[in-house]
């Protein structure tokens, strides 16, 4: 097992599937207690947690929505009691709602938000008094805050792209605390979401430079060296990872 991240306490928010799931992996791999949260995969996070920590690693999942400021806060605070602190933050939970915009309901729209947007700020602040200098916040955007090249997207587009505001305020907020603020944009990634072979996922390879889905590990890859040392200069940045869907 890696030892970059030795000593440190992460928590990653919806880590029982897909790219939560890979990035809880990832960060305990390379060293860090990692606490997560689930809404419904109970199975599935418990089977994550003891696998890592069959592999002698650390790992504890709790069950909590996004979507409800109370409860996540309560989960944090939770595992900085239990812990002692928490080094990194992953802003991973989110939803993809789809739909016309004369067609989308005021129900979907502020579901979006309330997962995609006000959870990010809601953990955010809820961690920094936890935090201390060389923390990490990192939040999984999306390259559609970039390009959304189909219809039925626009509010998923401007949730991801309100991110982008966020970051880069908040950077400058909590630079002088040392802690560094980012983005990570993934273009289309294989999971049960998105799967590869659906023929919507065709259609996504031919807007891209690298004809395919990402991997959950790469999406996993690319936060590993945001939570790294190795990042410490990088803030207020929107990493695209998305096989040049945006370019």
């Amino acid at each position: 097992m890696a030892t970059v991240l030795n000593g440190k306490v992460a928590f990653v928010t919806g880590g029982a599937r897909g790219i939560g799931a890979a990035i809880v992996r990832r960060l305990a791999r390379d060293g860090a207690t990692v606490a997560f949260t689930y809404r419904g995969s109970a199975a599935q996070a418990d089977a994550l947690a003891a696998s890592i920590k069959q592999d002698g690693g650390k790992a504890l999942a709790i069950q909590s929505d996004a979507g409800d400021a109370a409860a996540l806060t309560r989960a944090i605070d939770e595992v900085a009691r239990e812990f002692g602190k928490i080094d990194i933050l992953v802003n991973n939970a989110g939803v993809l709602l789809l739909g016309p915009i004369d067609g989308f309901s005021l129900d979907d729209f502020d579901k979006t938000v309330e997962v995609n947007v006000r959870a990010v700020f809601v953990a955010s602040k809820a961690v920094l008094p936890h935090m201390g200098t060389g923390g990490r916040i990192i939040n999984i955007g999306s390259t559609n805050a970039d390009r959304m090249p189909f219809p039925g997207g626009a509010v998923y587009a401007m949730s991801k792209s309100a991110l982008q505001g966020l970051v880069q305020g908040m950077s400058r907020d909590l630079g002088p605390r040392g802690i560094t603020v980012n983005n990570v944009q993934p273009g289309p990634v294989n999971t049960d979401m998105n799967p590869e072979n659906s023929e919507f996922a065709a259609s996504l390879h031919g807007l891209m430079a690298l004809p395919r889905h990402g991997h959950a590990d790469e999406i996993a890859g690319m936060v590993a060296y945001v939570a790294s040392p190795e990042a410490a200069f990088v803030t207020g940045a929107n990493l695209m990872i998305d096989g040049g869907f945006a370019a």
